[in-house]
């Protein structure tokens, strides 16, 4: 099998506006740009087509409080194009991965010599990696899941033989609790009260959707974290089927900040009999150099942002480390990996599915599918709950969603996403070739969003 790009790949954004704002970590997100990358891929000479998509999210990727969001957004579309320049000058390869593999190697010694940080730089390399398989999986009329479990991706045998042998029909949706959410319908204000057919506060979320697991957002104030996590629980109340896990998105710049949060927090009913573990409390400048081992009795506690680069999950496992998420932004053909050395080095060892905000048509299918195959059995979903479904695409990329895509989205005005008894249906995403179903002509990006150069 021989694999290369046909030509550039395209990129295609529409502007997307929250509904609420959503406070996590440094930032508080209002409105964004959501981007297409649409590629050709020549296999065996034949030409087909591949897509990925991605919010442009300014504040995760570097954290850095001086910039503002729009260069983040700018610094962001560079490295995207920097992947794309590389992709399309990589020479021929047998197989997905080992393109992926050229793409990635490019894209990290190019990060390398602008000083940027891994997590950022890889970014771009992952769009191209999912808009391959997405194009791949469509030319073999392979859904993602056998696809890597028939190793026609190219993966090293061991790690699709480490994968269960079919992909989850449904998760558990584990619902974000940011900083700035209102928990009750009295907290909301008169003039912020929204009226658009969806849940608002913690609490209608919880009767909307049957809810049972949550994320729960900390800032690095051990104070106003442990109140915050006092009055949550007490909106949540006290039963046995809640689950939650903390994220302290790197808010703490150093160990003893959040062992005094911890020791504040760790005898509290709520957190000794529903907590399952804490994500990256520490910034990635600290994560594996503050002695996290060195605490006997620490929580489990996985990396997140600090999980730049391919042995990145095996370096926080000598560090103390718990587990590592799996986000398609940091990338799928990794998250398979992680997944192998996760099974492999069992002891409770973790991987976790946590969110970006991701929404459909595309990146949040394709997320689904990948996060089924590697059989996580509940996933952090927020860009439900901040973005009023898919009501700002287009009327008919709406109704192909619908039309494809019933079972995961309700029809309320707007697809939105199904959530009952806490959970989500992935028939039609597991079935799809790689999560959604669309065809070129349903998801046409020349007529329906701005293509830039």
């Amino acid at each position: 099998m021989k694999l290369k790009l046909a030509d550039a790949p395209r990129l295609y954004t529409i502007d997307l506006q929250t509904r609420m704002p959503f406070r996590y970590g440094i930032a508080t997100l209002t409105a964004l740009p959501h981007l297409f990358v649409e590629l050709q891929l020549e296999i065996d000479g034949k030409v087909h087509r591949g897509v990925a998509a991605e919010n442009l999210a300014p504040k995760w990727f570097t954290k850095n409080p001086h910039t503002t969001p729009q260069q983040d957004i700018d610094e962001l579309l560079t490295v995207i194009r920097a992947a794309c320049g590389f992709a399309r000058l990589a020479t021929p390869a047998a197989s997905v991965y080992e393109l992926w593999q050229h793409v990635y190697e490019q894209q990290r010694q190019w990060g390398i010599d602008h000083d940027l940080p891994p997590l950022l730089a890889n970014f771009g390399a992952t769009l191209i990696e999912r808009a391959m398989i997405d194009a791949f999986c469509r030319a073999s009329g392979l859904t993602f899941a056998d696809a890597v479990r028939a190793n026609a991706l190219g993966l090293p045998q061991a790690a699709a033989g480490a994968l269960p042998s079919a992909p989850l029909r449904s998760l558990t949706i584990r619902h974000t609790v940011g900083l700035s959410d209102p928990l009750t319908g009295a907290e909301v204000a008169p003039d912020e009260k929204l009226d658009d057919g969806l849940p608002q506060s913690l609490e209608a979320c919880v009767r909307a959707y049957g809810l049972t697991h949550f994320k729960i957002k900390i800032g690095g104030d051990g104070k106003r974290d442990v109140q915050r996590l006092r009055d949550i629980a007490a909106v949540l109340g006290d039963r046995g089927a809640i689950k939650f896990t903390v994220d302290g998105n790197e808010s703490y710049r150093d160990l003893d900040g959040f062992r005094a949060f911890w020791d504040a927090v760790r005898d509290e009913p709520f957190v000794r009999a529903s907590m399952l573990f804490v994500e990256q409390p520490l910034h990635r400048d600290v994560a594996f150099t503050a002695g996290l081992a060195r605490w006997p009795d620490r929580p489990p506690i996985i990396i997140d942002e600090s999980d730049g680069e391919i042995d990145s999950f095996l370096v926080a496992l000598t560090r103390g480390y718990a587990g590592t998420s799996f986000k398609s932004c940091k990338g799928i053909l990794k998250g398979v990996l992680n997944a192998y050395v996760a099974r492999r080095r069992g002891g409770g060892t973790i991987l976790s599915a946590e969110d970006l905000t991701t929404v459909g048509p595309v990146s949040l299918l394709q997320d689904l599918a990948v996060v089924a195959t590697l059989g996580i059995p509940h996933v952090e979903r927020n860009g439900h709950h901040y973005f009023r479904g898919l009501s700002m695409f287009p009327a008919g990329v709406q109704q192909r969603v619908l039309a494809h895509h019933g079972d995961l989205y309700r029809d309320i005005g707007f697809p939105s996403l199904d959530i009952r008894n806490g959970a989500i249906a992935l028939g039609s995403i597991v079935d799809a070739p790689f999560g959604y179903a669309m065809g070129a002509g349903d998801l046409d990006l020349t007529s329906n969003f701005r293509e830039i150069t």
